[in-house]
């Protein structure tokens, strides 16, 4: 039905919006069990925050399973050179992840504040690695990542873990926290109940404005200092995927394409003031229009990482050749037309059951409620 160089295409698109999707449903309960320690104040407070996530937090990982399925199916070289280059920092997001499940179960097992509390911080680190951790790598994927292949196809990466950990991908990183904290706080002021609402209220109007910030250094550092990539040789988009077959240039910075196509300032302008906007809802008491905003704005940003590095993937600062782009790092024309008709069906599914399972169980979880319910609840 599609051609090889569309259907790389739309999986670009498709892989974007698994990602979207992953950022804002699981971004919502990362950001808010980051901010669990500083707006719960007392027990009862911490068990509002928690029930209000409690619900959706394990259906909000299959975006999470989902996406990195579709890379690995889709994008099965950027699979093996991102697991084997990022293969620390990979490890480091799997064991935080397991402080949240675990976290979630056993913290209400005992009455000990000292037992809760541990888990409480538990859960928090465990929300804000995987949020840093993703963050930083994108920066580095706008750095260059270190690897190239052999004649065999096989990545060679050689970095480092903590080569990873560089300036400009700490800012990143940062963008990334503050984002999803973004989100979580407003989540907390649309279903928390009590003090809890009114804290979240006071941490959304302030996150705002700081993550436009945080993008405007963010932009300006990477259109002043950091160089770009061009693929300099001729684009054969219904090629077989070969990425030795091309020629890679360094440019003047990432933004050269803007100059092509004008209104990707536009974007970049909406990510910049979304999240001002959201704020300026939440402090006006509008937590649901706030909500929808910081979700637009995540969206944007993630569709301006993915416009501005297009068509790289991931980058090698190793070997410029090496650098994996849409049109090299792709499966067979056969596997992303199957790909595609399971997604087709199985995507919508997901999101069905997922706005049902929120629509099922909405409600603005009050302190009052965990008192009276405090065996059934978290």
């Amino acid at each position: 039905m599609f051609d090889y160089e569309t259907l790389r295409l739309i999986w670009w698109l498709l892989i974007g919006v698994l990602l979207i999707g992953f950022a804002i449903a699981d971004g919502m309960d990362l950001g808010t069990a980051m901010l669990l320690p500083t707006l719960g104040r007392s027990d009862t407070e911490r068990r509002v925050i928690i029930n209000t996530i409690g619900p959706h937090w394990d259906g909000n990982q299959v975006w999470f399973i989902t996406a990195g399925g579709a890379i690995f199916a889709a994008w099965p070289l950027v699979y093996a050179a991102a697991f084997s280059g990022f293969y620390w920092a990979m490890l480091l997001v799997l064991f935080a992840l397991f402080f949240r499940p675990v976290g979630f179960e056993y913290r209400s097992k005992n009455d000990s504040p000292r037992w809760r509390n541990n888990w409480d911080y538990a859960i928090a680190v465990g929300s804000f690695v995987p949020s840093l951790v993703f963050g930083v790598a994108i920066g580095n994927l706008f750095l260059g990542v270190p690897f190239s292949f052999d004649e065999f196809t096989r990545p060679i990466y050689t970095g480092s873990f903590w080569a990873l950990l560089n300036p400009f991908a700490i800012v990143t990183g940062l963008v990334s926290v503050i984002m999803l904290n973004l989100h979580g706080a407003n989540w907390l002021h649309m279903r928390a109940g009590g003090q809890v609402q009114w804290r979240a209220q006071k941490t959304a109007t302030l996150l705002g404005p700081l993550l436009s910030a945080l993008l405007i250094v963010a932009g300006i550092w990477l259109y002043l200092t950091i160089p770009g990539y061009e693929i300099s040789s001729v684009i054969v988009g219904d090629a077989p995927s070969n990425p030795l077959s091309k020629t890679v240039a360094l440019s003047e910075n990432w933004f050269g394409k803007y100059s092509d196509y004008p209104w990707l300032w536009g974007l970049a302008f909406t990510a910049v003031i979304l999240p001002i906007l959201s704020s300026l809802l939440a402090r006006s008491g509008k937590a649901g229009f706030a909500f929808i905003l910081s979700s637009l704005a995540i969206a944007s940003i993630i569709l301006m990482t993915g416009l501005t590095l297009f068509p790289f993937l991931m980058p090698s600062s190793t070997e410029l050749a090496s650098s994996l782009t849409v049109w090299d790092a792709t499966s067979s024309a056969l596997t992303l037309e199957i790909m595609f008709w399971v997604a087709a069906v199985f995507v919508p599914c997901i999101l069905t059951y997922t706005l049902w399972g929120y629509i099922k169980m909405w409600r603005r979880i009050e302190p009052e409620f965990i008192e009276q319910n405090s065996v059934s609840n978290y």
